[in-house]
C-alpha cells in the first residue's frame, strides 16, 4: 500500500500533480488548489491509502510540486 499526503494550503495550484496522475488528483474550481481525490482531511493534511500500482505517477506527482506539499510513502 502507498500513502499519499498533501498539505493543501501550502498548495499553488500549478497543476504539475494533475498532469502525472489525473486519476488522483483534480484543480479545484472553488480555490484553484489541487485536490487530494477521496482523501480524508485531518489537521489540515489530507491523506489516502492506495494500491502500489499508483506509486510511480504519484511519486512522479511529488517530485514536480514546486512547493513540497506532498509526500509519498510505502506503508
Amino acid at each position: 500500500m502507498v500513502r499519499i499526503s498533501q498539505q493543501r494550503v501550502k498548495c499553488i495550484g500549478c497543476n504539475a500533480c494533475v498532469e502525472a496522475a489525473p486519476y488522483r488528483w483534480r484543480m479545484s474550481r472553488k480555490d484553484g488548489k489541487c485536490t487530494l481525490i477521496q482523501a480524508v482531511e485531518k489537521r489540515g493534511m489530507f491523506n489516502i491509502l492506495v494500491t502500489d500500482d499508483e506509486y510511480d505517477a504519484n511519486v512522479d506527482a511529488a517530485m514536480h510540486c514546486p512547493v513540497n506539499c506532498i509526500k509519498i510513502e510505502q506503508v
